[in-house]
Formats: C-alpha cells, structure tokens, sequence
C-alpha cells in the first residue's frame, strides 16, 4: 500500500497556499499538486528535494499566469476595454460617492 500525505505549501511571492500530495517510492519521492495542473508529477530523490521541486514549479506556473494577466489587462487598456469603468468612476468622484479610505 502506498501512502500519500498532504503538504501545504505556502509561496509567499504570491500570497497563496496550495495542497501537495506527495509519497515515498522506489527510488525517491513523488507529488503534485492537483490544483495547479501545470504542476505535474514531479519527483526528488529526498523529501525535501522534492518540495524543493514542486516550490520552483509552482512558482514558475504562477508567474507565467500573472505575467499573461498583466498582459491581458494592457491590451485590454490599450483598446479602451476598460474606459467605462473609469467613466463611472470619474462619476462618482465628482458626485462624492467615493470615501477616502
């Protein structure tokens, strides 16, 4: 029977905590982490490496997202997307809907 145990892995560059699933094989370690399916199998030859493994792939996955979000936010600027959004917020400002927080 093979055991599997939870982890918590906590990438602080992001802020964010994910559940990886990790057990003991043969010849080492395996895991992932089943809510960023980028993150596929990985595998260290000690615990330690493969967190070390699953940390640095998470984080990889992570900053592809953020970087395609932040590229998409630009291009959606750059084509007036968003220019009713700051419309109503110039509205607000000036009839004094807004509070400073």
């Amino acid at each position: 029977m093979t055991l599997i145990v939870s982890v918590k892995i906590e990438d602080p560059r992001f802020e964010e905590t994910y559940t990886a699933y990790v057990t003991r094989t043969s010849t080492g370690w395996s895991g992932q982490i089943p809510d960023v399916p980028e993150v596929d199998k990985c595998h260290g030859t000690t615990e330690k490496a493969l967190l070390t493994t699953l940390k640095d792939n998470l984080y990889e996955v992570l900053k592809v997202r953020s970087d395609a979000w932040d590229k998409q936010i630009d291009e959606d600027i750059k084509a007036g997307k968003l220019d009713h959004l700051r419309e109503e917020i110039l509205e607000d400002i000036q009839a004094g809907r807004l509070t400073d927080l």
